[in-house]
């Protein structure tokens, strides 16, 4: 019974949602269900890359960590996304650090069964390129961001992204964002210092256009952000 859970989640996830029930079934015996604590990392920049991870519970952080601690978070992933396959294509070590901002449980395939599933259904090849060039295009965007954006721009562009990505709606009507988030980890997400963010978020409460309760902030003027940001 757990089995066919299993495989009516894999099912769901885009990356296999091309494959026969059959053929997602033959998957399963290969896949391996891990277990991540809040804070535990995943694996370090550099590491060898041989496993392809699919979330089930919990938020992933896609991050660069400079030798000196300076963090800049990538994109916080989520249920039904996965990570770790640049490595799995290229054979190269991993390019990132990915760390889980919360308890984390995920399905892991190895890099040679990852292959033979491409081998037998090429459209889970053309999916990987598909969230591959969506992220090279986000990427783009935070270069481009960090060029043109102050930090306010940056703070209230961030902060409408994770209300799309992870918002949900708050009794007074506001969108809340359903992960915890310290000044901190903003700054990181926007190339910007903790000091900064502080002063802008301040900036972004006192107007109204957002409110902050145990490291959850919830959107209440999205419009006025929406116009901050250029």
């Amino acid at each position: 019974m757990e089995t066919e859970k299993e495989t009516l989640y894999l099912k769901q996830v885009p990356l296999f949602a091309d494959l026969a029930d059959e053929e997602v079934r033959e998957l399963m015996p290969m896949a391996r269900r891990r277990i991540f604590r809040a804070g535990e990392v995943i694996f370090h920049r550099e590491d060898p890359g041989q496993v392809l991870y699919v979330i089930k519970e919990g938020k992933v952080k896609i991050c660069l960590i400079s030798p000196d601690g300076q963090e800049m978070t990538l994109t916080i992933l989520g249920k039904g996304e996965y990570f770790g396959e640049f490595a799995l294509l290229d054979g190269l070590p991993r390019s990132t650090d990915a760390i889980a901002s919360e308890r984390v449980e995920c399905y892991t395939l190895q890099r040679t069964d990852f292959h033979n599933a491409i081998m037998k259904n090429p459209k889970i090849a053309i999916q990987a390129m598909e969230v591959l060039s969506k992220r090279l295009r986000n990427t783009n965007q935070m270069v481009e961001d960090l060029i043109f954006l102050d930090v306010y721009g940056r703070v209230a562009k961030k902060l409408v992204e994770l209300a799309d990505a992870h918002g949900a709606k708050a009794e007074d009507g506001g969108i809340r964002i359903e992960m915890r988030l310290t000044q901190q980890e903003l700054a990181s997400m926007v190339g910007a210092s903790r000091e900064s963010v502080n002063k802008v978020m301040g900036y972004f409460t006192d107007k109204n256009f957002i409110s902050t309760d145990k490291h959850r902030i919830t959107l209440h003027r999205i419009a006025d952000l929406k116009r901050r940001i250029y």
